[in-house]
């Protein structure tokens, strides 16, 4: 029998970890206002623009990537691939711009909102999909059937389509 292979010794998971630790930056640097991010592309700052992009990405490879392993599954190496640093790139984008967003000064500091539970949302996202692809907890407590984590990860995806909708919503004034 085929020894499993330590998550510690699988190149994607320190690459995984790397973007995790540059996003970690990137948002320090964008909160304190090392970057500036604030000059316009169109009507919208470049900090909205990166938060856009990022949530579009989420929101429409998580559907293509669950239609997409299930009809070629000769290609699910692939595919997990881009889903896991597409998404880990996405969420960078998310959090310079949420970073951005709290950082600025007090007369102008955003209504939180639909945005922190949104973010929040994204963070379990996050962790749960690191967790359950490099299977960190498989021999800790409840979650030593990874289809648990699994299932805690489909579940808050459908969290994240919610808040979406409404934060988009109440930022174009609908609600």
């Amino acid at each position: 029998m085929k020894a499993k292979r330590t998550s510690f010794k699988d190149l994607s998971f320190w690459l995984s970890l790397a973007v995790i630790l540059v996003s970690i930056f990137l948002m320090i640097g964008a909160y304190l206002r090392w970057f500036q991010l604030r000059f316009l592309i169109g009507p919208f700052s470049l900090g909205h623009w990166l938060g856009w992009i990022g949530t579009l990405f989420i929101m429409f490879f998580t559907p293509v990537y669950y239609v997409l392993k299930r009809r070629y599954p000769k290609r699910l190496k692939m595919l997990i691939t881009i889903h896991v640093f597409g998404n880990l790139f996405a969420f960078m984008l998310v959090s310079i711009h949420f970073a951005q967003q709290v950082g600025r000064p007090a007369q102008f500091y955003p209504d939180l909102g639909t945005g922190l539970a949104l973010y929040v949302v994204m963070l379990i996202l996050m962790a749960t999909g690191f967790v359950h692809r490099f299977q960190l907890l498989r021999h800790v407590g409840r979650f030593s059937v990874p289809h648990r984590n699994r299932f805690l990860h489909i579940s808050i995806t459908l969290s994240f389509y919610l808040i979406v909708f409404f934060h988009i919503l109440r930022n174009v004034g609908v609600i």
